[in-house]
């Protein structure tokens, strides 16, 4: 898939490798490199996997591997926890219960 200059696009690079991380950090951690993923529109043509410049919302200039062209968001709050959902009802009842709950 191609980009075209000006399309909404991410990127990924690497920040830190893993010989120069953090000597404090977990070990599982520390056995990768630490990356960035950065939205923005792309300064050039180029195709997925290639290396490209873009320009953030901000103005800042970079520059990473495309990974998406108009990538969308796929994060989420996770998987139902029926537990939190009683801890809430229970919280909202001792707060509405003003001086016999305290």
């Amino acid at each position: 898939m191609k980009a075209i200059k000006g399309d909404w696009v991410q990127i990924q690079g690497i920040v830190l490798d893993v010989n120069n991380r953090a000597p404090q950090v977990p070990e599982d951690t520390k056995n990768v490199p630490l990356e960035i993923w950065v939205k923005g529109f792309a300064q050039s043509n180029g195709f997925i996997g290639e290396e490209i410049k873009i320009k953030t919302i901000t103005g800042r200039l970079t520059q990473g591997k495309l990974v998406a062209i108009n990538p969308t968001y796929t994060h989420s709050f996770g998987n139902f926890i029926p537990e939190l959902l009683q801890i809430g009802l229970q919280l909202k009842e001792i707060l509405a219960g003003g001086e016999q709950n305290e």
